[in-house]
């Protein structure tokens, strides 16, 4: 450890991230075999924390890999985590994996979005949802987000969107005070500000949910070619990723919430 005089730096970044987890310098030192005492010197510049603590603390404190890189390079070192875009010759592997699960789980919808919900995969399921979504919204990158959500994607047809809008928006929101993405932030000011109740609607409350509606998980009701269909999703990361890109990875399956979803998709590849 050596003496720094800055009153900027590492250390401050440290203490907003723990601040943010609502921890203490304690309860860090313990879990991180530090003291307080040495914690508090990290946090006010009077100390400099190897490139080891810098990442100790990181995993302690459950910081994205892309910030934990900005870390040490505001300490002085160089970053420790690759960021290989996904088109590598390097990624081949994992780009096969992915397009495999998704394949493997056709004819129900399944896609890979990046950290700003930029979708860089997806399959068939999801090709049959986004039928009829304006041709401005399908032109690349697409945006899982704003298909969803603007009144020319999927919002129309979600016979729930209030619902589901609010657990969409809950979950950016958790995502942004986890990475402090200004990109985020940008995106979901935008689609927090699309309105609610698609044009032409009468602006009366949806009802609380389908007959159907799961009492362990919110259901997407959403309807194609006059028929209604209910899913419930799940979202799948790497465990343990060692690079920027795959760390912002998200893998999302939709479920079939019902039998008759489940036999209409069915029917679509019989």
């Amino acid at each position: 450890m050596t003496t720094v005089a800055l009153d900027t730096g590492v250390g401050p970044l440290l203490r907003s991230w723990r601040q943010q987890r609502r921890i203490s310098q304690l309860e860090l030192a313990l879990r991180a075999d530090s003291s307080a005492r040495h914690i508090s010197f990290i946090e006010t510049g009077r100390s400099r924390p190897s490139e080891e603590m810098i990442l100790r603390l990181a995993d302690h404190l459950d910081i994205p890999v892309r910030e934990r890189n900005a870390l040490l390079v505001v300490a002085g070192y160089a970053p420790r985590y690759a960021e290989t875009a996904l088109d590598d010759p390097a990624m081949g592997a994992l780009r096969d994996g992915m397009e495999q699960l998704l394949q493997g789980y056709d004819p129900y919808p399944a896609l890979v979005v990046d950290g700003t919900y930029t979708v860089v995969a997806a399959n068939q399921g999801i090709a049959m949802l986004l039928e009829g979504v304006a041709e401005h919204l399908l032109a690349p990158p697409l945006n899982a987000m704003r298909l969803t959500l603007h009144p020319q994607g999927l919002a129309p047809r979600i016979r729930n969107l209030r619902a589901w809008r609010a657990d969409l928006l809950a979950q950016m929101e958790r995502q942004i005070a986890l990475a402090r993405s200004a990109e985020l932030r940008e995106l979901y000011e935008e689609v927090a500000a699309y309105p609610v109740v698609p044009d032409g609607a009468d602006g009366q409350d949806e009802p609380a949910g389908p007959p159907s509606a799961l009492p362990f998980a919110l259901p997407l009701v959403i309807e194609h070619h006059g028929r209604v269909l209910s899913f419930v999703s799940s979202i799948a990361t790497f465990n343990t990723p060692m690079d920027v890109t795959v760390a912002e990875l998200a893998i999302e399956t939709f479920l079939p919430a019902d039998q008759e979803t489940a036999s209409y998709l069915r029917s679509l590849t019989s």
